[in-house]
């Protein structure tokens, strides 16, 4: 599996060397950080060897292939493997996937906290000098006054106090010069929210980083595995050197900028501390990579790799240790030389003691005391460190997102689909087995022959217009054809029995995935809503777990990166949070949609029509249609302006001046009690098209138009 991994130190200057930890030249202390960190990896290893075995045997059961495990009869013929398990994997993954990406857009939103510190939640216009109060005490004058005992002064009356300036954050150089007051505005007047407009900077800005690192197929990658083993991993957010190409005046000039990437990871690789039960207690974590020569030489372009390390790994040639399961992911059986170009490196993320750092000659800062740790980022393949690095990230975190599709509450890794319907795979394929082979015997007769009957040295072979020499006996007891009992229906029955048990164990019934010929409760419209709708409460525990997580620590990891690194938008400084928003979409579409246009509807009552956020209502009635709101729904400020283009354009109803005059005339001639000639129907009632042509009334008897009357 090759490796795409977008390490990159903190620093953009590769030749800046703050991060990177100084080791003396003896070749005593290099061994002794390689065994640390291959020590560990053995302990991870031998710490998941479980969880292996039962990826394994998911794996396995998804792909149809029976192992060593599997016992048959002696008389067992058939050996097919019903793959409902990937029917099951591959239904969850997809609806999954239809959830979170059903707006065409990463379920993470930004938002600002209910009581925000360190900007304001409102700010308006003032009309008068707003005051910084520097001096608690305040000065003579100010209004306020110092109580006995007091340590600060408090206003006498609060408007014989001035207005507090706002505190805009990241938003200050935007609304520089504007005379601005912390707090709402009175009714009418205009304020801004600077705590929600730096939460919607923040997400515009994740957004893009998101799109530009292929968010959506790196996630796609991590839901699979943790629909098939039970658990997915996203590594990240790193900085990655981006090249925008550019030109100016026509010649090329391109652009180097660094941006945030994350990648997915394979269970497979991943070796965390066997001791955590979640990666927040985890003292470290160690991915095992596999690479080919040219991805070991492009680790020297990368920052803080030792390219006189990297030379030597190359010199020695491949180290590359298969473990016991490969052969089996990989299908290398016919290909000897599978692993004999590559390298295993290892990628130590996690803390040393600092007594141990100073003892192997790791020059360590004054403020690290002697029983503290320090976090390091360390690459090692064969006898080689090939980076040994400080983690670079503020506050420093392990970069890594682990989440399970079925939470295990004492274990790290979570429990799949396929282990959950393990037991009614086998059932399956037992009893279809059973079925076939059963039909073998009774699809076929069995002949009984008596040979004393038959004349010595015959062929027994049965074909048509078979003659057999009879020599004595009564005629048909010689041969006779003997047909088994055929037990396949039963054996059928159980197999949609063990089937419909795979419902139950996963959660997910047949009918979300195809199913046909449904009876009973699915065959109306109320009924399958109703088996879709009980269907959809194991999919919520699953994206809630997609949403604690991995949306939920992500978008926070993206915070974070971008208050460290990103410093070409300052408008996102403020007190924010994340909000995943994968739960939200569990909501059936057609479901929320009718609530929303009831909602609609209530608010069509004036009285009622202050109480609601009709700019919200709108934008969520479009999403729930899968419908872009941002290209079709008016903020406020533009529904004003098209407003009152519409005003132009619609007739006055009342109607003024020639118009209404002539209106008038119209509406007179044809309605009105003058001008209209007397007859059989005088009042003519309006049609139902709005037309000057109404249906009339019956005519009776001697009247104009009756049918009856003789000429």
């Amino acid at each position: 599996m090759a490796d795409q991994s977008f390490l990159d130190d903190a620093e953009e200057n590769e030749d800046d060397t703050e991060g990177l930890i100084d080791l003396d030249g003896d070749r005593e202390n290099f061994n002794s950080i390689i065994g640390t960190v291959k020590a560990r990896f053995s302990n991870a290893e031998t710490g998941r060897r479980n969880d292996e075995t039962r990826w394994l045997k998911s794996y396995k059961n998804y792909r149809g292939i029976y192992d060593s495990t599997t016992q048959y009869r002696d008389n067992e013929r058939s050996q097919v493997f019903i793959k409902v398990t990937k029917t099951k994997v591959l239904a969850a993954y997809g609806q999954i996937i239809d959830i979170l990406f059903a707006n065409n857009k990463f379920p993470i939103s930004v938002e600002s906290t209910p009581m925000p510190e360190g900007i304001d939640e409102f700010a308006h216009l003032s009309q008068v000098p707003v005051s910084e109060n520097t001096s608690p005490v305040g000065f003579e004058g100010d209004g306020q006054e110092l109580l006995p005992g007091a340590m600060q002064a408090t206003p006498m009356r609060q408007q014989q106090q001035g207005p507090t300036a706002a505190n805009l954050g990241g938003l200050a150089d935007k609304y520089q010069g504007a005379n601005l007051a912390s707090g709402p505005a009175n009714m009418g007047e205009p304020q801004i929210s600077p705590a929600a407009e730096a939460a919607r900077v923040m997400e515009k800005c994740i957004q893009d980083q998101l799109l530009d690192t292929n968010a959506v197929t790196v996630l796609r990658h991590a839901i699979f595995e943790c629909s098939l083993l039970g658990t997915g991993i996203i590594k990240g957010p790193f900085n990655y050197n981006k090249t925008i190409h550019n030109w100016e005046n026509g010649e090329y000039a391109p652009i180097d900028r660094t941006v945030p990437r994350i990648e997915a990871v394979s269970c497979w690789d991943f070796y965390p501390d066997p001791s955590a039960t979640s990666l927040n207690d985890a003292d470290y974590v160690i991915q095992r990579h596999r690479m080919n020569r040219e991805q070991i030489r492009d680790l020297s372009n990368r920052p803080f790799f030792n390219k006189e390390a990297i030379n030597d790994v190359l010199n020695s040639g491949p180290n590359y240790q298969e473990k016991y399961y490969e052969n089996t992911l990989y299908s290398n059986d016919d290909d000897p030389n599978y692993q004999g170009s590559r390298f295993e490196v290892f990628e130590y993320w996690g803390t040393l003691d600092s007594k141990f750092a100073e003892e192997i000659g790791i020059d360590l800062p004054k403020e690290i005391k002697e029983d503290d740790s320090i976090q390091v980022n360390i690459w090692i393949s064969g006898n080689e460190i090939l980076r040994f690095v400080a983690n670079p990230f503020i506050p420093a975190r392990i970069p890594y997102q682990a989440f399970p599709y079925e939470l295990n509450p004492y274990q790290l890794f979570g429990i799949g689909v396929a282990e959950n319907m393990e037991d009614s795979q086998m059932l399956m394929n037992g009893h279809i087995r059973m079925a076939i082979d059963n039909l073998a015997l009774a699809g076929n007769l069995v002949f009984d022959i008596d040979e004393t009957q038959l004349v010595p040295g015959q062929t027994m072979d049965i074909y048509p217009g078979k003659i057999f020499r009879r020599q004595s006996g009564v005629t048909g007891t010689a041969v006779n054809g003997i047909k088994f009992p055929s037990t396949a229906g039963e054996n059928v029955q159980m197999f949609d029995k063990a089937r419909q048990l795979a419902d139950e164990q996963t959660g997910i019934p047949s009918i979300m995935h195809g199913q046909t010929g449904v009876t009973g409760t699915g065959r109306t419209a109320s009924g399958l809503s109703m088996l879709m709708s009980g269907a959809s409460l194991g999919v919520k525990t699953v994206i809630k777990n997609v949403d604690d997580f991995l949306l939920k620590p992500l978008g926070e990891a993206f915070f974070q990166w971008n208050m460290q690194f990103n410093e070409r938008t300052p408008e996102k400084i403020g007190d924010l949070e994340i909000k995943p928003k994968g739960t939200s979409a569990v909501v059936q579409k057609e479901v929320r949609t009718q609530r929303l246009t009831t909602l609609l509807q209530t608010v069509a009552n004036p009285m009622l029509a202050p109480f609601i956020k009709i700019p919200n209502l709108i934008r969520e009635l479009a999403i729930s249609q899968d419908i872009d709101p941002d290209s079709l729904v008016n903020d406020m400020n533009d529904a004003a302006i098209f407003s009152e283009i519409l005003k132009g354009l619609m007739p006055n109803e009342q109607g003024t001046g020639e118009e209404a005059s002539t209106a008038g005339e119209q509406q007179s001639g044809m309605g009105g009690s003058e001008g209209v000639s007397g007859g059989p129907n005088p009042a003519v009632p309006p049609s139902t098209d709005g037309g000057g042509i109404g249906v009339g009334n019956t005519p009776n008897a001697g009247e104009a138009g009756f049918t009856g009357n003789l000429n």
